[in-house]
């Protein structure tokens, strides 16, 4: 296997992405940025093995040794975004998870949404539209997210999930108006998550 191989990885959607870049946000250090030192962290990962490190990234192992002795600096785009994936994905796992835990017993996450968002309840309602909202989301909700999240889901086993917790903050506030209002969404343009 070369550098020039290509390798699809398989893309997340715009919640599941959103999710990484809040736990990415948390980081209390940056993560290596050269492409020698993501290596020589990536390499501490797999216990130095650099047979392990290239099946990873999808290149060869002699690229990575290339990479370990400081002879290579510049790697192409499909292998330097590889790097920041891995790198970031493993970099500080211990504030990665408290923030987690964090989110899913006591604070919550707030999100920001840009989306279509339709309705289904008893009596009226709004016609279904795209609407802009940041809401703060429930610790129950939250850890529903996460454990999806971690358990693999994708991105249509999520939407119903974000979409209840939306509506329970948003538009139910908490249980107080809106009596068995359902909100869906779909069609979405933009979505944040904070921790």
């Amino acid at each position: 296997m070369n550098d020039h191989e290509q390798h699809s990885a398989p893309r997340r959607g715009k919640v599941l992405e959103a999710l990484v870049r809040a736990e990415r946000k948390v980081f209390t250090r940056p993560a290596p940025k050269s492409a020698n030192a993501q290596v020589k962290f990536l390499l501490t990962r797999v216990k130095g093995s650099a047979k392990a490190l290239a099946e990873r990234l999808g290149t060869s192992t002699r690229t990575i040794e290339r990479y370990r002795a400081g002879k290579l600096t510049t790697p192409q785009k499909r292998l330097r975004a590889a790097l920041v994936e891995a790198t970031e994905s493993e970099w500080q796992p211990q504030v990665r998870a408290h923030a987690r835990e964090q989110a899913a017993t006591s604070s919550g996450m707030m999100v920001d949404v840009t989306a279509h968002f339709g309705f289904t309840c008893t009596g009226s309602s709004d016609d279904g539209r795209e609407r802009t909202i940041t809401t703060a989301i429930s610790p129950t909700y939250a850890k529903q997210i996460l454990e999806l999240q971690e358990a693999g889901a994708t991105e249509e086993e999520l939407h119903p999930i974000v979409a209840a917790a939306i509506t329970e903050s948003y538009f139910t506030e908490w249980g107080t108006r809106a009596d068995g209002l359902r909100a869906d969404f779909t069609d979405v343009q933009s979505i944040e998550f904070r921790f």
